[in-house]
């Protein structure tokens, strides 16, 4: 990833969606020939100057101050995946490309594997930040038997969004679980600019998919952390479940994410049926079978 153009378009971007009345600026009168703030209001708002913020918005985050960063995240009303997202970006522009880069893991420990499953009830699964699926359970590889099965892996959750049109039956607010995905990846680009799997996933999927491109394109940042998620399953039908995300300390980058359904609810008894047929078919079979 370009560490300067991420920068710039991520700076104009925020700064295009906010008004004078939303900053607390006053309107003046007659035309503006900008959306949003002009960069000389931004600097006003974080007590910067203009030819300093101007440098900044061209993409020179190297070396500048904390306070500099949380002036500018106020000034911008950037929420805690932005700021986050900011700051990545600055340490970025300040530390040199590594000359070797560590290969990420294509698995998980066996004591990691183990707690996934030892998990019966509920579907749980192991992904890196680009959103490759590592390790599931039998319940979580039910959960996502579309997912599965596509023959490339590491699985990949935002490939699956894009260019499987079974994703769009999965997810019944595909628009928000897409956009989702791509603020997650977006997040993951400001913490790992060298990640070249990370820029061809990007590639690959602003080649071949229109949605994708224009969602990227917004610089929208997304945490993903706990919520609730609505899927319309091919075998047990729909699925209201809440879900949180844990990270695994002792492994860099993986997180663990787990599905539950609310006690006394129709999911509740979906999900045992979910489980129920899982438990007839070998892991190989999951995906091929939901699709008959």
């Amino acid at each position: 990833m370009d560490n300067r153009a991420e920068v710039r378009d991520f700076l104009t971007s925020r700064r295009a969606r906010l008004t004078p009345g939303q900053a607390g600026l006053p309107a003046h009168g007659g035309g503006r020939r900008v959306k949003g703030l002009r960069r000389e209001e931004v600097a006003l708002l974080a007590g910067v100057s203009v030819d300093y913020y101007t440098r900044l918005e061209r993409g020179s985050l190297g070396g500048v101050s904390e306070s500099v960063l949380e002036a500018l995240a106020r000034a911008l009303q950037l929420d805690e995946a932005e700021n986050a997202y900011l700051h990545d970006l600055a340490r970025a522009a300040t530390a040199r490309a590594p000359r070797t880069r560590k290969r990420r893991a294509e698995g998980v420990r066996p004591g990691v594997q183990a707690m996934l499953d030892a998990m019966t009830e509920a579907p749980a699964l192991v992904r890196n930040g680009r959103l490759d699926i590592l390790a599931t359970n039998r319940l979580g590889r039910a959960l996502y038997c579309d997912l599965f099965r596509d023959p490339v892996r590491p699985a990949n959750h935002a490939r699956f969004a894009f260019l499987d049109e079974r994703a769009r039956d999965l997810w019944v607010d595909w628009d928000r679980a897409a956009n989702d995905t791509v603020g997650i990846l977006r997040a993951e680009a400001g913490r790992r600019p060298y990640d070249r799997a990370l820029t061809d996933l990007v590639g690959e999927l602003s080649t071949r998919s229109e949605d994708f491109r224009q969602m990227w394109a917004a610089h929208e940042v997304r945490l993903h952390q706990t919520g609730t998620k609505t899927l319309h399953h091919p075998v047990v039908g729909r699925l209201e479940l809440l879900y949180e995300t844990l990270d695994l300390q002792a492994d860099e980058d993986l997180t663990m994410l787990v599905y539950a359904a609310a006690p006394g609810t129709s999911t509740e008894d979906a999900l045992r049926l979910l489980a129920s047929w899982a438990a007839t078919l070998s892991d190989d079979a999951v995906g091929a079978t939901a699709a008959e």
